[in-house]
């Protein structure tokens, strides 16, 4: 069974500059350096678009992970969608939606997952990786949001 959440990030960015600052690889590996993410196959620098992939090399729980991701769906600047291809989830998607605001944007992610653990891991899943995964989705939105407008 998925796992599945939401965050939301309210900003005064204009929807179009985030909507690109969201698929910056550069921005995203500056927003996960705690993590030592970096794009090592695929599109390493610059904006992703649809249809194309980046494989990451991260540590996370003192683990080295490679996971390969492609930008599935692309409507900009109003959303796009990235599934891992490759890596260590038997499934995850990550749904990335932005829409105006009076005060700016709002950005919503999507996430949902079915990590590799079997029954008797779906607790794991849940209050281990799930609260694991906001945080960094969380600390990423921080980061993009208070970016300096490029």
């Amino acid at each position: 069974m998925a796992v599945y959440f939401e965050c939301t990030t309210r900003t005064s960015m204009p929807k179009a500059e985030l909507f690109d600052l969201a698929r910056s690889i550069d921005a995203h590996k500056d927003s996960m350096a705690r993590s030592r993410e970096d794009a090592v196959a695929g599109v390493r620098t610059g904006l992703i678009s649809l249809g194309e992939e980046v494989t990451w090399r991260a540590w996370h729980f003192g683990v080295p992970i490679r996971m390969t991701s492609r930008i599935t769906q692309m409507e900009a600047p109003d959303s796009f969608v990235d599934e891992q291809v490759k890596g260590p989830f038997r499934r995850f998607r990550h749904v990335h939606e932005f829409g105006e605001d009076p005060e700016g944007t709002i950005m919503v992610d999507r996430i949902e997952f079915v990590a590799p653990f079997g029954p008797l891991g779906r607790v794991a899943e849940k209050l281990v990786l799930a609260r694991y995964l906001r945080k960094l989705i969380e600390a990423r939105n921080r980061h993009l949001t208070a970016a300096p407008q490029r």
